[in-house]
C-alpha cells in the first residue's frame, strides 16, 4: 500500500512539472500586445499599487531614436508603478506631492474615477496644480466677484447650470460654450457654486509677466499646511454675497497689438531665459536670419527630442519668434497681462489660463475626430506620411508669410520645393533653409536627390490658403487661393481624415492655435507625430516615443525621423501607432476629459473661498484613526 501510494505521488508530482511549460505557453500567448492592456488589465489586492513591468521595447540598434523609445518604456513603467488603486492612497499621493489636504469632494471623484474605469496616477494631473497654484496669491473674493463679471462663463447654482440676465445671450463661439456645459452637467450634483469663465477664441489670452508669477506662487507655496484633521471644514462658502449685489462687469485690461506680441511673450519668460534677450524681428526678416543652423538645448544624440516639455517652450527658443504665427502676427490677438480666472482649452506654456479639454474634442464632428473608425490593420496601409489643412497660423500677409509654420512645413515636405533650393533656385524655398536639416545623419541621398526621396513617401498640401485680407471673387465668395503665395503653393484636394487613416504616418502641427485632430489621430491606428508649441490637458499623461512621435517645431529633424522609420524601423513606427491607441482609448475618453475637469473645479472652488485655507478632504485618516 505504502509503494502505492509512493508511485501515485511520483505520477502525480511528474504530471504537475510537465504540465507547468504548457500553462506557461497558454499564459504568454494570452498576453495582450499593448504595454497599456497589461497595465490596465491587473486587479491589484486590498487596493495596494503594484509595480508593473511592461514588454520590453524590441529595438535592437545603436539608432538614437531606437535608445528613445526604449527610454520611454523605462519611464512609463515607472509612472504607471505609482497608479491609485484605492481612495487612501490617491489621497496619500496627493498630499505627498501638493503639500496640502485634497480638496473638499476628492472622494466622491475618485469613486467616480472607479466606477468609469480610468487610470488615476496623481502625476496626471499636474497641469491642474501648474495652472492653479498662482490664484492661491490672489484674494479669493477678488476673484470670485472677477469671475461673476465676465460675461462668457459656466454658471453653477444648487446644483444646476444657471443663467444670468446680465450674461452675452449670443456669445461668438456658442458651440464651445455648449459643449462644455454638457460637459460639467456631468458633474453638476458634486460640484459647489461656481462661475467658470471660458475662452471661445482660438488663441490663449491671458499673460502675465513672470515676475508677477513668481510673487504668487512663492504665496502659495507658504501657504501649503498639512493641519491637522479635526481643524477641516469641508462646507463651501455661499456664493449669496456674489449674486445679490447689483452685478459688476469686470472688464480685463484687454490688449490688441498682435504686431508686438513677441514682448508680452518675452516678459512672461524667467529673467534669464534666452527669449528675454531678444527682440521681435522685422516682418521683412529672411528666414535665414532666423532658422538654426543646428541641434537645440532639448535634443539629444543625433538631433532628437528629449524633453518634449522644453521643445513646446517658446522662452528657450528664441527664434520660433520668426518660425511660429503666434509669434509672428496672431489672428485675433486680445490678451491681459494680469491674473484673473479662465478657462481655455489650449495655451502657451507661459499662458495663466486654467486649462480644460478643448470644446473640439468634445465635438462628433467628423473633421475633428475622423469618425468612429480609426483605420485598418498596419499592413494594408500606404508606407507614406500624409497632411492636409488649410494656411492658417495667424494673419498671413505679404510682407509675413514665409515666417508662418505650416507654410514651411509644407514647402519643407514638398518634393519640387525642396529640388530647387538643393538646385540653388533662388527664392524657391523663403520658408525654410537646408542648413540644420543637413546636419543629421540621414541614409537618403542629400545632393540633388532630397526632392525625389520625399516624393516617394510625402503628400501634403493646402486645400485653401488663408490671406489677409481675405480675397473675395465678384460673387462674393471668399476666395480659395492667395495672390502672393500662389506661386509657391499649388492647391491640393481635401482629404477626409478617415481617408488620411489609410497612411501609416500622421503628422500634425499647429494652425491659429492647437489642432483639434491630434486626439483623432492618437486614437488612429497610424502613427501620429506631433510638433506644438501649445499645451494641452492630457500633456501629463502621454509618453513621447511611447505614444506618438515628437519632432521639432523648426522641422528641422523630420527628414530623419522619417528616414529611420522607412529604413529598416517600420515595426517600431507600428508599435508607437499600436501602443498609442491603446492608451489614447483608456485615457483620453469622455469620461477622462469629465473626470480631468471635475478634479480641477474641485481645486478652483477651494482656491476662490474666503475659508481655502482650512478647506480640506480628510475621510481618510478620520478612517486610519478608528481601525
Amino acid at each position: 500500500m505504502v509503494l502505492v501510494a509512493k508511485a501515485r505521488l511520483r505520477y502525480l508530482v511528474i504530471a504537475c512539472v510537465a504540465t507547468i511549460p504548457v500553462l506557461y505557453f497558454l499564459l504568454y500567448q494570452a498576453l495582450p500586445d499593448t504595454f497599456s492592456s497589461v497595465v490596465s488589465s491587473h486587479s491589484l489586492p486590498n487596493g495596494r499599487p503594484q509595480h508593473v513591468t511592461p514588454p520590453p521595447a524590441k529595438v535592437n540598434d545603436s539608432h538614437p531614436i531606437s535608445g528613445l523609445i526604449e527610454d520611454a518604456y523605462a519611464s512609463f513603467s515607472q509612472l504607471l508603478a505609482k497608479r491609485s488603486w484605492s481612495l487612501a492612497y490617491a489621497a496619500a499621493r496627493y498630499r505627498e506631492l501638493r503639500g496640502r489636504h485634497p480638496p473638499p469632494g476628492f472622494d466622491q471623484w475618485f469613486e467616480a474615477a472607479q466606477s468609469n474605469g480610468a487610470i488615476i496616477v496623481e502625476e496626471f494631473f499636474d497641469r491642474i496644480h501648474h495652472d492653479i497654484n498662482p490664484f492661491w496669491g490672489v484674494n479669493p473674493d477678488k476673484l470670485r466677484r472677477q469671475a461673476r463679471g465676465l460675461p462668457h462663463a459656466i454658471r453653477v447654482r444648487n446644483g444646476k447650470i444657471a443663467h444670468f440676465k446680465d450674461d452675452d445671450p449670443d456669445p461668438p463661439r456658442k458651440d464651445r460654450l455648449e459643449l462644455w456645459e454638457k460637459l460639467v452637467q456631468d458633474m453638476l450634483p458634486h460640484l459647489p457654486d461656481l462661475d467658470i469663465p471660458v475662452n471661445l477664441l482660438d488663441e490663449p489670452r491671458v499673460l502675465v509677466p513672470w515676475e508677477d508669477i513668481a510673487r504668487n506662487i512663492a504665496k502659495e507655496r507658504t501657504s501649503r499646511r498639512l493641519f491637522p484633521p479635526n481643524e477641516a471644514v469641508a462646507e463651501r462658502t455661499s456664493f449669496s454675497d456674489v449674486d445679490t449685489d447689483p452685478p459688476q462687469p469686470f472688464e480685463p485690461e484687454w490688449i490688441d497689438d498682435r504686431h508686438k506680441y513677441w514682448n508680452y511673450v518675452s516678459r512672461a519668460c524667467p529673467p534669464n531665459s534666452p527669449a528675454r534677450k531678444v527682440q521681435p524681428i522685422e516682418a521683412s526678416t529672411p528666414i535665414d536670419d532666423v532658422f538654426p543652423t543646428g541641434p537645440m538645448s532639448y535634443m539629444g544624440d543625433g538631433g532628437f527630442i528629449t524633453n518634449f516639455t522644453q521643445a513646446q517652450d517658446p522662452c528657450l527658443q528664441p527664434h520660433l519668434r520668426g518660425m511660429h504665427g503666434t509669434f509672428v502676427e496672431p489672428f485675433s490677438m486680445v490678451t491681459a497681462t494680469k491674473l484673473f480666472p479662465f478657462f481655455s482649452g489650449s495655451k502657451l506654456p507661459i499662458n495663466n489660463e486654467l486649462l480644460i479639454p478643448d470644446a473640439m474634442y468634445l465635438s462628433s464632428e467628423t473633421r475633428y475626430s475622423g469618425g468612429t473608425k480609426h483605420g485598418g490593420p498596419w499592413a494594408e496601409k500606404k508606407d507614406a506620411l500624409v497632411w492636409r489643412g488649410t494656411a492658417s497660423g495667424g494673419r498671413n500677409q505679404e510682407g509675413n508669410w514665409w515666417h508662418y509654420q505650416r507654410h514651411r512645413f509644407v514647402q519643407m515636405l514638398n518634393g519640387s520645393a525642396v529640388s530647387l533650393v538643393q538646385g540653388g533656385g533662388s527664392g524657391a524655398g523663403p520658408t525654410f533653409n537646408l542648413k540644420a536639416a543637413n546636419s543629421y545623419n540621414v541614409s537618403a541621398p542629400h545632393e540633388g536627390q532630397l526632392g525625389p526621396w520625399l516624393n516617394k513617401w510625402s503628400d501634403v498640401g493646402f486645400n485653401r490658403l488663408d490671406c489677409w485680407p481675405e480675397s473675395h471673387d465678384w460673387l462674393g465668395r471668399l476666395r480659395l487661393n492667395c495672390p502672393y503665395t500662389d506661386p509657391f503653393f499649388k492647391l491640393v484636394g481635401s482629404k477626409p481624415m478617415v481617408e488620411q487613416y489609410n497612411y501609416k504616418f500622421l503628422p500634425d502641427v499647429d494652425g491659429n492655435s492647437f489642432s483639434a485632430r491630434w486626439r483623432g489621430f492618437l486614437l488612429s491606428t497610424s502613427c501620429p507625430l506631433k510638433a506644438t508649441v501649445y499645451a494641452e490637458w492630457h500633456d501629463d499623461r502621454l509618453m513621447p516615443w511611447l505614444h506618438f512621435v515628437p519632432f521639432d517645431n523648426t522641422f528641422m529633424d523630420i527628414y530623419a525621423i522619417m528616414d529611420y522609420f522607412l529604413d529598416g524601423h517600420d515595426a517600431e513606427a507600428q508599435r508607437i501607432a499600436e501602443e498609442g491607441q491603446d492608451w489614447a482609448s483608456k485615457v483620453l475618453r469622455r469620461e477622462d476629459m469629465m473626470l480631468y475637469m471635475w478634479r480641477l473645479l474641485l481645486e478652483y472652488a477651494r482656491v476662490l473661498d474666503p475659508q481655502r485655507d482650512r478647506l480640506g478632504f480628510v475621510g481618510d485618516l478620520a478612517t486610519d484613526a478608528s481601525t
